[in-house]
């Protein structure tokens, strides 16, 4: 039979999703499960965002704004960015596709830490490019010094997830002061700052105040964890005006669809709300963190919306016992186990789960 897809991709690994959590409730004879294998927030939509919705799909018959003009203007007025600046996708995730698309020829490499968020190593084959992986510290965290020494004049991006998905550590300001001074004019860095509203150590820099302006970062956000958005996917990221206007050239027309616009610009009318929820989740992050320290496991401080558990080779059956009992998590063997912080119940749920599984 003639091929006709790139024989390449045959290696590599499909993005998993979590498990479907009506399903697993249906398998169980359960009510309900608990889903905390995919970083979402708990609360629901924020206020104003579902009328926004249900106000804009009047008009989904009509293509969307294409420059996005309402929602830049805002996000440069909220970040205290120019407009030219932003780029908007359909989740930071596409837009580092996007960043990958805009630098990376065949044979070009993609240097990044693994594990890292597990869309890395797709993107980087997805553009045709060599992902180098840079093996975490011992301490579950980026080895900036190592990622620096694997730059070659290949390299055209390297990504720097901070925090780090699925270890939830980060990497502190003299540390990534040290690695950019390293890195060389040509080759862009991308700061992907998913889960920046979680973080609490004041040494972690918010990159977009401390590196926006060097021409060679690039710094991602996105709405779709913080903010609420995650069925929507809204992602922006931050360069400068000549990159920026390089990304939007391959951007795919329309993405940031009409409804993803309207909810992301009443999102960003409850930034109280966001922050009041925000500090609830890092509370029972730290309770949780706690807990799981007394259960004995070596569970690094984290700075995003979930906890990392260093369970080695026991990661697929400690996430299969905490199925059974109805609580889904996210296993990446044989490396470790990643829990989104849920509600207080949830997350009491998924304690007495990961007690017994340990047992």
């Amino acid at each position: 039979m003639t091929r006709l897809t790139r024989a390449d991709l045959d290696a590599l690994p499909a993005y998993v999703a979590g498990r479907n959590v009506a399903d697993l409730a249906r398998d169980l004879g359960l009510t309900e499960a608990i889903k905390l294998a995919s970083n979402e927030v708990p609360y629901g939509p924020l206020p104003g965002v579902p009328e926004a919705i249900a106000e804009a799909a009047r008009t989904v018959h009509r293509y969307p704004d294409m420059g996005v003009v309402a929602l830049r203007d805002k996000l440069a007025d909220r970040y205290g960015v120019r407009p030219d600046r932003i780029v908007t996708g359909c989740g930071s995730v596409a837009l580092a596709e996007t960043l990958a698309k805009a630098t990376c020829l065949p044979g070009d490499e993609i240097v990044h830490a693994w594990r890292s968020f597990e869309a890395y190593p797709i993107i980087a084959t997805g553009a045709g490019a060599t992902g180098v992986r840079v093996p975490n510290t011992a301490g579950h965290g980026h080895d900036l010094s190592a990622m620096a020494d694997a730059i070659t004049d290949r390299t055209r991006l390297v990504i720097v997830c901070n925090p780090n998905n699925p270890t939830g550590t980060s990497v502190r300001r003299a540390e990534l002061d040290r690695f950019l001074a390293q890195v060389p004019d040509d080759v862009l860095v991308v700061l992907d700052e998913a889960y920046r509203e979680f973080v609490t150590d004041e040494q972690v820099p918010d990159a977009l105040e401390t590196y926006g302006d060097r021409p060679n970062v690039v710094v991602l956000r996105t709405m779709s964890k913080a903010w609420g958005l995650a069925g929507l996917r809204m992602g922006f990221l931050v360069a400068q005006p000549e990159v920026a206007a390089t990304i939007r050239k391959v951007v795919t027309p329309f993405s940031t669809n009409l409804l993803a616009q309207a909810a992301a610009l009443a999102a960003l009318d409850a930034e109280d709300e966001v922050t009041r929820r925000c500090a609830v989740i890092i509370a029972e992050r730290d309770r949780v963190t706690e807990a799981l320290r007394k259960l004995q496991l070596e569970v690094p401080a984290s700075q995003a919306n979930f906890v990392w558990l260093p369970l080695g080779d026991r990661a697929a059956a400690f996430g299969a016992a905490c199925e059974s009992r109805g609580v889904i998590v996210r296993a990446f063997q044989p490396e470790g186990v990643r829990v989104t912080i849920g509600t207080p119940e949830e997350n009491d749920a998924f304690l007495a789960a990961a007690e017994q599984a340990l047992a």
